[in-house]
């Protein structure tokens, strides 16, 4: 297996069938395999050996689409990086994956030059953007044009693909390496269901390419030969006319995402109707914001994926005919077809089915381990089974509950709190458009149960009123003794809110991050 091998299946049986649209430009399958082909004898010409890094800074584009198949035909590993980094990060990523070329667009040009400094193992800067080519970089179109096709190097298998750091949430971003058989694994083991995409569709790429989860979606596409519809990045506006126009079958969007799409004025009158399939995932969602989407959006067959970067990304899926029964709703569904799952204690034993553990992972999708981590791959992988540090139950049908991270359980007065359950009960109020729960220091307690809260415009419900609210829905001690109300939460490039930041200006003077 090979990650290629949809672009050839694609070029010889629907040459003339749409790759990709991306405002006024269309390529067919045809088309695309020649520029893929010319942009790999590009990257060669520049050094890429086999094994090679090549990066890409950039927002979603063609060229992505593009980028993440001419590394491989050229006989490279992509190493996408998250367009909401600062410099120094993107620098850090650049260091440790060893990446030689990198791709940027004219979003991120501002960063280049701080980029340059801090990464010297860069070589080649590769220009994708639109706007005029800047000194000292390489213009993507001239070198696609001025190269003959090479033929594909047909790395596959266990031949690593790529290397995706994780978004930081929890510490210092590691690079998560995955192969050709990982990628395609879990992208067979989400169509094997039949309730996800299908040949001739249409997916819509509003959530960041940079990310793996728009990248399994990006994979299970192409195995079809699909059309990618691509949007440089998420609005509410600009995805409703990006399905109405282009009559979208498909897509993948974050929870918040999903909110905003629903809940804004200007998208009420906007054609939706072809979209038959929404997978969400990278964060729990409410069971409000699930309604209200269902509402607007009644053809529509939602699917929740669980997973993480270390899986390629998919572990469990809440199909469409689970979202019919309301307490599986509040579940991340059941093992996908390709994946084992278990819940263990902390001797990694098996518990019993009802009993809150850790979640573990195994299959052909689990990662091949940390780029130069090998202690950090071994901990994760120890048993053979992928430690997720998500806590979590399983029921007697195999539906997975998640609790929440592990390290964001609140122990307050010797009682655990998990904060996604709390958020669950905040978020129901009909003035929170968003929350986050986290635990702060507390001198009575030992921590105490913070709440940071979003209102929907033109609410101001007293802090009692709201403390109530979660206290009628759920254990007295788990309502939040303090409320904080915000403009925004600050929210990750795949979508999930950065609880490292909310909690840092309250932990920083204290020695220890949990009490």
């Amino acid at each position: 297996m090979y990650l290629t091998q949809g672009l050839h299946r694609a070029a010889r049986q629907t040459p003339d069938l749409p790759a990709t649209i991306h405002g006024d430009r269309t390529w067919t399958w045809a088309e695309s395999r020649d520029r893929v082909a010319r942009f790999a004898s590009a990257l060669r010409e520049l050094g890429l050996e086999a094994g090679g890094r090549v990066a890409m800074l950039a927002l979603n584009s063609d060229r992505y689409h593009e980028y993440l198949l001419a590394v491989p035909w050229a006989g490279g590993i992509v190493v996408p990086v998250n367009v909401r980094w600062s410099a120094a990060e993107v620098a850090f990523a650049l260091e440790d994956s060893g990446a030689t070329i990198l791709l940027i667009d004219d979003t991120m040009l501002p960063l280049l030059p701080q980029v340059r400094t801090a990464a010297p193992v860069l070589r080649h800067v590769v220009h994708v953007g639109d706007g005029p080519t800047p000194e000292g970089t390489l213009p993507y179109e001239a070198l696609v044009e001025t190269h003959a096709p090479v033929v594909d190097a047909m790395r596959g298998g266990d031949d690593p693909y790529g290397i995706y750091y994780t978004g930081g949430t929890t510490g210092t971003p590691k690079g998560v390496v995955l192969s050709h058989a990982n990628l395609l694994v879990s992208a067979l083991g989400m169509l094997a269901t039949g309730d996800l995409m299908r040949p001739g569709g249409r997916l819509l790429h509003a959530a960041p390419m940079f990310h793996i989860a728009d990248g399994a979606a990006w994979v299970a596409c192409t195995v079809l030969g699909g059309t990618h519809v691509i949007v440089p990045s998420f609005t509410p506006t600009g995805v409703a006319e990006a399905i109405e126009h282009h009559r979208i079958t498909d897509a993948l969007l974050v929870p918040t995402m999903i909110q905003l799409l629903v809940d804004d004025p200007a998208t009420r009158d906007a054609d939706l109707s072809s979209l038959r399939t929404l997978i969400y995932g990278a964060s729990p969602i409410s069971a409000a914001v699930l309604d209200r989407a269902s509402a607007r959006l009644p053809g529509v067959g939602f699917t929740q994926a669980y997973g993480m970067t270390e899986l390629a990304p998919v572990a469990t899926l809440l199909l469409p005919a689970d979202h019919a029964t309301e307490h599986l709703r509040r579940s991340a569904g059941r093992a996908a077809p390709h994946a084992e799952v278990r819940i263990v204690d902390e001797d990694d034993h098996e518990v019993e089915r009802g009993t809150i553990g850790e979640i573990v992972v195994r299959g052909g999708h689990v990662m091949q381990g940390y780029w130069n981590r090998p202690e950090a791959t071994a901990e994760a992988l120890r048993g053979g089974w992928m430690h997720t540090g998500d806590a979590g139950r399983m029921d007697d049908d195999g539906y997975v509950y998640v609790v929440d991270r592990i390290k964001d359980m609140i122990v307050t007065g010797a009682e655990n709190v998990y904060s996604v359950e709390v958020e669950n009960a905040l978020s129901s109020h009909a003035a929170v458009a968003s929350c986050a729960v986290i635990g702060l220091p507390d001198e009575q307690w030992g921590e105490r149960v913070h709440a940071v809260v979003v209102l929907r415009d033109g609410c101001t419900p007293p802090v009692e009123e709201l403390r109530e609210h979660v206290a009628a829905r759920i254990a007295r001690f788990k309502a939040p003794r303090s409320v904080e109300f915000v403009a925004a939460l600050p929210i990750s490039g795949a979508g999930k809110v950065l609880k490292r930041e909310l909690r840092a200006p309250y932990w920083e003077a204290q020695s220890r991050q949990v009490s």
